[in-house]
């Protein structure tokens, strides 16, 4: 716990977790933390194995419609929060299997689990940083404190997923040394099943008119990953690209504010009972 979260409430917390994941702007965020999360080869060999988006028509978009539905059940406690923390925990015990493709730091036959704490503390770090890092450049800026208790409030999701206490970073620096940990210890290796995978996430089978999204959500997937990552997909990345990724940010920053709440925000959001309403008063 930091000194921004040390008096910090799990109400305050979620408060600022939902205001950040209220914003359907977060969703330019996905394919950067999807491929940072199949930079771990244990990761990209469970999504491999079990996974039916890159096998199906449209199979992306279902899944990030699942995932998605998932995230804002929790975050706002919808009435289905508990049926989708359930369905989570019943997907999860069906990823389990070995590594085919070995790396320096998995040798072939080495075992995986959804369930590995290892795991799920690296998926939920690249959530974290990529959220974090979309909202600032398209939303508007957050304090140090903002961060730290967004991590804070976001720490909730060890109970729901079966994570020891005190697995998750609780803020903004413990996530920033977690990643730059992961990236120099060898562990995150870009296999090649990611980057047949990566494919999918950049260039997915979608319908005519969402083409173009694509476009834009691709520029911010490939310019927002860091740079070690990036390489290890063989991702381009030009002076032009990062010049046209700034232009966006700040058009997005400075056009959003004008965007009526129905098409800014998502409806769960909008609909929200206020965080503690629900709750019984204790005096």
């Amino acid at each position: 716990m930091t000194a921004h979260t040390a008096s910090v409430s799990l109400d305050d917390a979620a408060r600022v977790v939902r205001r950040v994941n209220a914003e359907r702007v977060l969703l330019l965020g996905w394919g950067r933390a999807i491929l940072m999360q199949l930079a771990h080869p244990l990761v990209a060999a469970g999504v491999d194995d079990h996974s039916r988006f890159h096998r199906e028509r449209y199979g992306g978009l279902h899944r990030l419609r699942r995932t998605l539905d998932a995230m804002l059940a929790l975050t706002f406690e919808t009435p289905d929060a508990p049926r989708a923390a359930l369905r989570i925990n019943a997907t999860h015990d069906r990823v389990q299997g070995t590594l085919r493709e070995g790396t320096p730091a998995f040798p072939a036959g080495t075992p995986y689990s959804a369930h590995d704490p290892e795991l799920l503390r690296w998926v939920h770090a690249t959530l974290l940083d990529s959220f974090l890092l979309t909202y600032q450049r398209f939303v508007a800026p957050l304090t140090p404190e903002e961060e730290d208790i967004y991590c804070f409030g976001a720490h909730v999701m060890e109970s729901v997923l079966g994570a020891p206490e005190g697995y998750f970073p609780r803020s903004r620096a413990e996530v920033d040394a977690y990643l730059q940990e992961m990236l120099a210890s060898g562990t995150i290796y870009v296999t090649d099943t990611a980057r047949r995978l990566s494919k999918q996430i950049l260039w997915p089978d979608a319908p005519l008119p969402l083409r173009p999204g694509g476009m834009v959500t691709r520029l911010v997937t490939i310019g927002t990953l860091p740079p070690a990552i990036r390489d290890g997909y063989g991702l381009r990345w030009t002076e032009r690209d990062e010049r046209a990724l700034r232009l966006l940010g700040w058009g997005t920053r400075h056009a959003l504010p004008l965007v009526p709440a129905q098409l800014r925000l998502w409806t769960v959001a909008r609909q929200a009972r206020p965080v503690g309403a629900s709750r019984p008063v204790t005096g």
